[in-house]
């Protein structure tokens, strides 16, 4: 330090007056100082009130992208080493940020460059940063930690060669820290680091390949945004064929490379089905497309984003009809527009997700097999009645009883929510309906809508209110007549009261369980 060069004046015992004044202020910064060092407040889970998962999501910031890394050693029962960093825009002042992680250990946490106390909350990593993050600023976010593919809660998948992603409804953040819910869309890049032998896939396009002697570091990146539960890496013995789709479309798909001769003529059938459902809807709406087949029996399928998980046996089953698999197939298809592209608000908007994917599944069944749609349609009005009573009607799941887990996968979501879409197209006619489908993913491309945003569409297309018709049709204990079917009859259900006792039901659960295919009621 250079000396002050102007002269020290003489020194002179300060006044009364200075003296109180320095004491004031000596006193200001104790204090200060003792406010700065009180213990910050224990640290507690948030959530953005989601009814049906309260402490999914967390208040106080949006989530732009995800950059995740995770370095895989070859054993698909050890943790992986991951880094996850999160770039986000805080939407208030923030002096700690929730993130939903659970099932890993955290090594470390960094906010905008400087290390941050972090602490768990059930499924929080609550991290303090250095220095509160003010409204409007740009946050980073690094995380150092494991995650675990073992246990049964869902996120990873194990697979006889390695591992793939299954993170619907709340399970991405088991498998990498987060704001896990559809509501915050984030765009995401993928850098898995696994043997060279091995091969990993993600969603979206591959930017990078890096080999590095016995590894090799394979990176991706999503041109869209994407929620959480949507995520997925696969990391296994695989062959990745190609081909185009419509208009060019890059189509690939993951399967095990042992696998790829008799999975073939299955693979050839994707360009097809995407060339169906854009005439139907209008142009696929992500980069490219295609689908992973696990070899897993996991007991569904599940439509993660560019890249639909399947479970090998689905092809290999003999017990599993053609025309069969060649709905389910355009059942997670039709979810890149419905559920993936267009996302759900809040849980409760499933029925938008599964009723529109089933209606195109059995819209396929129809015109390419002659399996009828009024058939399938005809046998799930006649149960609905039973589905609602045991779990709530298509827009109002009934929440589980305390301490247990709601089943969002009943069949009221997925048959019972497209009777709602056959019933509407029955009240407003086939060209309005059509017209509808088709406005409703180009209006919400890439972003997330409710069920209050479905109704106004319908309403502003048919003409006048439709409020009433989706009163009765998703909230309603009981289903509403079918308009043109008064023949149409529901079985009287069994009664049931209160909250789901188990959080269970008919279908797949949370987590691992989730997605889905369930099987119609007219399955084979």
């Amino acid at each position: 330090m250079l000396p002050d060069p102007t002269p020290s004046p003489a020194r002179r015992s300060p006044t009364p007056g200075a003296r109180r004044g320095l004491r004031a202020a000596v006193l200001a910064v104790a204090s200060a100082t003792l406010i700065a060092a009180a213990p910050p407040p224990a640290p507690a889970p948030l959530g953005i009130g989601d009814a049906l998962f309260p402490y999914l999501g967390n208040p106080g910031y949006d989530v732009v992208a995800y950059d995740i890394a995770f370095t895989y050693g070859g054993g698909n029962t050890t943790p992986l080493d991951a880094v996850t960093r999160i770039e986000a825009r805080a939407t208030q002042r923030l002096e700690s940020i929730n993130l939903d992680f659970t099932h890993g250990t955290v090594g470390a946490v960094r906010v905008n460059g400087l290390p941050a106390e972090f602490a768990t909350a059930e499924e929080d990593l609550v991290v303090r940063p250095f220095l509160p993050v003010e409204a409007g600023s740009r946050v980073r976010i690094t995380v150092e930690h494991t995650s675990d593919p073992r246990g049964e809660a869902g996120g990873w998948v194990i697979t006889r060669d390695g591992l793939a992603m299954a993170n619907q409804a709340d399970a991405a953040h088991r498998v990498f820290p987060s704001n896990d819910h559809p509501a915050d869309k984030a765009y995401f890049t993928f850098h898995v680091t696994a043997p060279s032998e091995l091969t990993a896939v993600a969603n979206g396009e591959r930017v990078a390949k890096r080999e590095n002697g016995a590894t090799t570091t394979w990176s991706y990146r999503t041109r869209h945004p994407m929620a959480t539960e949507l995520a997925q890496v696969s990391i296994g013995s695989s062959a990745v064929p190609t081909r185009e789709g419509p208009g060019g479309l890059p189509v690939r798909d993951v399967v095990p490379a042992k696998d790829l001769t008799r999975l073939e003529p299955w693979l050839r059938k994707t360009p097809g089905q995407l060339s169906w459902m854009e005439g139907k809807v209008g142009p696929y709406p992500f980069e490219n497309y295609g689908v992973l087949i696990a070899d897993a029996d996991t007991g569904y399928e599940l439509e993660t984003q560019t890249l639909s998980l399947f479970e090998r046996r689905i092809f290999t089953n003999k017990a599993f009809p053609e025309w069969y698999v060649d709905s389910i197939m355009v059942h997670e298809l039709s979810h890149q527009w419905f559920g993936d592209s267009v996302s759900p608000r809040a849980w409760s908007d499933l029925w938008l997700n599964e009723g529109h994917a089933t209606w195109y599944e059995a819209l396929y069944a129809e015109e390419k097999s002659g399996h009828l749609m009024e058939t399938r349609l005809r046998e799930a009005y006649r149960r609905s009645d039973q589905w609602r009573a045991d779990g709530g009607p298509p827009a109002a799941p009934r929440p589980p009883a305390p301490g247990k887990k709601i089943s969002l996968f009943r069949p009221v979501v997925y048959d019972g929510s497209a009777l709602v879409l056959y019933a509407l197209r029955e009240t407003i006619g086939e060209a309005a309906f059509d017209r509808l489908e088709r406005t409703w993913v180009r209006d919400h491309r890439d972003s997330t809508a409710s069920t209050a945003d479905f109704i106004r569409l319908a309403s502003e297309i048919a003409g006048r209110d439709l409020t009433a018709f989706f009163r009765g049709w998703l909230y309603g204990e009981r289903t509403p007549p079918m308009p043109g079917h008064p023949d149409w009859t529901s079985a009287a259900p069994a009664k049931t009261k209160g909250p789901d006792p188990a959080g269970g039901g008919t279908g797949a659960g949370t987590g691992a369980g989730a997605g889905h295919h369930a099987p119609p009621a007219t399955a084979p």
